[in-house]
C-alpha cells in the first residue's frame, strides 16, 4: 500500500514536521509570534525527523566530546 511505504520511508520526517506544526500553532495561538519563528519550529522538526530517518544520530558527537575533554582534564576520564 502506498501510504504504508510512505510512512515506512519518512516516518521521522512526518512526525517531526507534525510536532513542529503543533508547537508552532501553540506559540501562535498562545501569544503573538512572528511567522518566521513558526517556520523555524517546522524546520527544526523536519531536520530532527530527517536525521532520524537517515539514522545519523545526534547533532553533538558526545563520545568525541568526552574523549576530547578527557585528554585535557582528568575529571572527564
Amino acid at each position: 500500500m502506498l501510504w504504508k511505504e510512505i510512512w515506512d520511508s519518512y516516518k521521522g520526517r512526518i512526525l517531526g514536521v507534525a510536532f513542529g506544526i503543533l508547537l508552532g500553532f501553540l506559540y501562535v495561538w498562545i501569544g503573538f509570534w512572528d511567522m518566521l519563528f513558526f517556520a523555524l519550529l517546522v524546520f527544526i522538526g523536519y531536520t530532527f525527523g530527517r536525521r532520524s530517518d537517515a539514522k545519523l544520530g545526534s547533532f553533538i558527537p558526545w563520545g568525541e566530546l568526552r574523549q576530547w575533554l578527557g585528554d585535557r582534564w582528568r575529571l572527564f576520564k
